[in-house]
Order: structure tokens, then C-alpha cells, then sequence
């Protein structure tokens, strides 16, 4: 058995800040100075040093100084396969797709391209303080099995799965229903719940699926209903167009997944962007989850998120959110938190209701509960990480607050030589979200062991 201790400065959540409205910091556990104890990989004692070192004498500590140690970020929505078209130019989605993505998701058919993307894939992952992600793969199962077999190597938790489409896609990328349904069968058996590795069915979006596609996927959630679902949903207006004119029988896109029994717990649509007041509302009920994507949302011109929407208490929807990485331009979910609290400020321009427009607002409460707790919850994964309760599996980022733009160094001041209340933490948080990067990422920790460390 491995035993160690963390002493630093921790900050974590205990509950939703979008239900303390006025007193967020409610939703926030803060210590100053604070030990986490660590066998094996998870969580077995945390709170206050003074409180818990007197239980652990014999403990080996290792001190983490003058960082904020949050919970490992949890990216809901990114394409492993689209590391190298980062930052390609000048297309809305679906051209995008045609002249940009769809060429370099073929390479993926070598597993030898495939396994060196994994490695820097999961390497960009680090250095941006998520230790945790859901990821689309190809049409290919090499692209599959090399991001699992370098997920497990780090012993990092992903969910993932064989990415299906047939339609409107080079017939040498295309996959045939029963060539997914086979090759999906074989993944889940090989992955699934082995290790940190969860299988996702994924139907990559409707427009892609034919309707056997569709059916495919169904019989697989019903075969195997312990996998999640994650696929693409109402990202652009052209896009839910053209589904319409596939799916006639279909009162909207969320009709699509719902007439093939893909949704309900476990099930994630990435975007969400123009979806209807009725399709929110089904959302919340069925327990499915949204991954807001806003650095991609923004850099492929889709549109605005209703984040106030979403979180209406009346009927909220779960909640993630995702770099969507290589539409989305940084791996960096810092990053989406800035994006995504602009995108907030704009929509409160043409929003009436006071109560919507106070739930656009992105605290850094707000923000950072969405990439750790918030996240873990939208994906079912609340029960091994999120925050920092015994039992759970010990996945961590050391956040330095002196590095990167010198602006951070005014936010400092505010707080003297290190944050002492929960309110200064936040405050400390606000500057890294708004105005910091990746260089803010001083370590990752994976399961107790660190596997990323700034300048190494």
C-alpha cells in the first residue's frame, strides 16, 4: 500500500453555486491549510492540517506551496482526432468539416499516426490541468483503441467509443451500421469498465447517421445500458435544417435520439446552441446532460449558449462543459471559462428577464464548479472525482496564480502573499479564469502520482 499526504491550499466544491444565488460561496470548501491523504490512488482523509495530521503522524507529506490545488478539470466534449487542425481558418461548421476534419480523421486508419496523436493528445491534456475527458475518436477502431491504451498507460479516466457516421462523409471515412455495431462490440468488451476506461456509443451526429446507423446504436445501449451516449446536438441553424428534412417523422433533433432509445442518464449533446424551449425541458427530465463548448461555439461563428436557460431551477438541464478541441482553438478549459463568461455577458444584451440574465453570469464559483463538480455530475462520474471527498480518486491540479500575464500580479496584491478566506480564493480565481492560460497550470496529478510538472 502507498501512502502519501498533500499540503497546500485546497479549494473544492460541496454543492451547485447556481443554487445559492447571493451566497455561492456556500457551494465552496476552502482551506488555507490544508491535507489531503492519499493510498493508493484515492482519497482517504482531507480537511484542515491541523485537524487531520494528528491522525496520520507517521505520514509522508510532500507540500505544495503557494498554488491553489483544485480538483483535475473534467473536459466533456473534445475530439482527440482533431489535435493537428487546431486553429484551421475559415469555415462554419459543416464546410469545416469537409475541408479541414474529415482529411485528417482518415490518417487515423494508421495506427502508427494514431498512437503518436494519443500520446500528444493526453500530454496537451496535463499541461492544462484536465485529468479527465470524454473524447470522440474516427471511423476507424485503431484511432479507439490507441486512445484507451494511452489513457490506461497514464491511468487517466476517459470515456470514449468508435465514432459512427455513413452519411455525408468521403466514402473512405464512412463506416457501415454493421461494421460499428461489430466493431463497437468488440471495444466494449476489450474497454469498458476496465481500469478508468468507460465505453460510449457514437452516433457522431444525426445528420451523419442513417437511420440503420441509429439502430445500431440502440441495440447497443440496450445490450449494454451501463454505457453512456455522446454525440453532437443543434450546433448550427443549417445543421437542424437538414436534419429535418432527414427525419421527418421527427418533431425535432432531440426527437432523432430519443426515437432510438439514446436518451436519458448518460447521454451528452454536445452545443446544444439553438435548442428548443421543449427540447431544454425534456433534457432536464430525462436526466441527459449538455456540453457547452464556447471557444468553438465562438471560433466557428455557431452562436450563443443559453447558459441562464440551462440552469432555469425550474427545469435544469446537467450541465458540462468542453474545449472541443480542434474546433475549439486551446485545449485549455481555463480558457472556455473566459469564453464562456463573455458569452453570458452577451446574451444578456437581448435578455428581459432579470432572473435568466443573473443565471448568464460566470462567477468563478459558477465557473470552476462547472469543471470539476459540475462536470462530474453532467457525466456521471461524481462518484470517483470532482472534489476532494474520501473515497474518490485522488486527480488534482496545483494552479500557480503568479504565472503568466503580468496582470495576475495586480490580482495578487489584492490577497497579500497567499489567499486565507474563501471569498480571497475566488477572487484569486476570477483573475486565473479571465486572464491567465495554460501557464497557470503548475502540476497534474493523475491517481495520487504526478504526471505533469510545469518546465519538466
Amino acid at each position: 500500500m502507498t501512502t502519501l499526504g498533500i499540503r497546500g491550499a485546497f479549494f473544492d466544491f460541496v454543492d451547485d453555486p447556481w443554487k445559492h444565488v447571493g451566497r455561492e460561496q456556500e457551494a465552496a470548501r476552502f482551506h488555507a491549510d490544508g491535507l489531503m491523504v492519499i493510498e493508493d490512488g484515492r482519497i482517504v482523509d482531507f480537511g484542515a492540517y491541523d485537524n487531520i495530521a494528528p491522525r496520520h503522524r507517521a505520514l509522508e507529506v510532500t507540500p505544495i506551496a503557494d498554488r491553489l490545488i483544485l480538483p483535475g478539470f473534467i473536459d466533456g466534449h473534445i475530439h482527440f482526432p482533431q489535435t493537428r487542425v487546431v486553429g484551421a481558418f475559415g469555415e462554419q461548421l459543416l464546410s469545416w468539416l469537409q475541408v479541414w476534419v474529415f482529411p485528417e480523421e482518415l490518417k487515423y486508419k494508421d495506427r502508427a499516426y494514431a498512437a503518436d496523436a494519443a500520446r500528444r493528445f493526453f500530454d496537451n491534456l496535463l499541461a492544462a490541468g484536465t485529468t479527465t475527458c470524454q473524447a470522440f475518436t474516427t471511423s476507424a477502431a485503431e484511432s479507439a483503441e490507441c486512445l484507451f491504451d494511452e489513457a490506461a498507460r497514464r491511468n487517466m479516466r476517459l470515456i470514449s467509443g468508435l465514432t459512427g457516421i455513413d452519411r455525408y462523409v468521403p466514402a473512405d471515412y464512412a463506416n457501415t451500421p454493421e461494421e460499428f455495431y461489430r466493431e463497437s462490440k468488440r471495444l466494449i468488451g476489450r474497454y469498458h469498465r476496465q481500469g478508468r476506461s468507460l465505453y460510449a456509443v457514437t452516433p457522431r451526429y444525426a445528420l451523419g447517421s442513417s437511420r440503420a446507423l441509429l439502430e445500431a446504436c440502440q441495440r447497443l445501449k440496450s445490450e449494454h445500458p451501463d454505457c453512456w451516449v455522446n454525440t453532437h446536438i443543434s450546433e448550427t441553424r443549417d445543421e437542424i435544417a437538414a436534419v429535418q428534412v432527414e427525419f421527418t417523422d421527427c418533431a425535432d433533433y432531440l426527437g432523432v435520439y430519443e426515437k432510438y432509445g439514446l436518451v436519458g442518464p448518460r447521454f451528452t449533446g454536445g452545443h446544444g446552441i439553438w435548442l428548443t424551449e421543449d427540447e431544454f425541458g425534456r433534457f432536464s427530465r430525462s436526466g441527459a446532460a449538455i456540453v457547452f463548448c464556447p471557444c468553438s461555439n465562438l471560433f466557428l461563428g455557431s452562436g450563443l449558449f443559453r447558459i441562464g436557460r440551462a440552469t432555469d431551477p425550474r427545469s435544469r438541464v446537467r450541465l458540462a462543459w468542453g474545449s472541443d478541441v480542434g474546433a475549439g482553438n486551446r485545449f485549455s478549459l481555463l480558457g472556455a471559462l473566459d469564453e464562456g463568461y463573455k458569452i453570458g455577458m452577451c446574451n444578456n444584451a437581448a435578455v428581459t428577464d432579470a432572473a435568466e440574465a443573473e443565471r448568464n453570469k460566470i462567477s468563478p464559483y459558477r465557473g470552476f464548479w462547472s469543471i470539476t463538480l459540475g462536470g462530474a455530475e453532467a457525466l456521471y462520474l461524481d462518484e470517483w472525482v470532482g472534489n476532494f471527498e474520501p473515497g474518490k480518486e485522488a486527480d488534482f491540479v496545483a494552479l500557480d496564480w503568479t504565472a503568466g500575464p503580468s496582470a495576475l500580479a495586480w490580482r495578487q496584491s489584492l490577497v497579500g502573499d497567499r489567499p486565507r478566506t474563501v471569498e480571497q480564493a475566488a477572487d484569486l480565481l476570477f483573475g486565473l479564469m479571465m486572464v491567465s492560460d495554460d501557464r497557470s497550470v503548475d502540476e497534474t496529478w493523475v491517481m495520487g502520482k504526478r504526471l505533469y510538472k510545469k518546465g519538466e
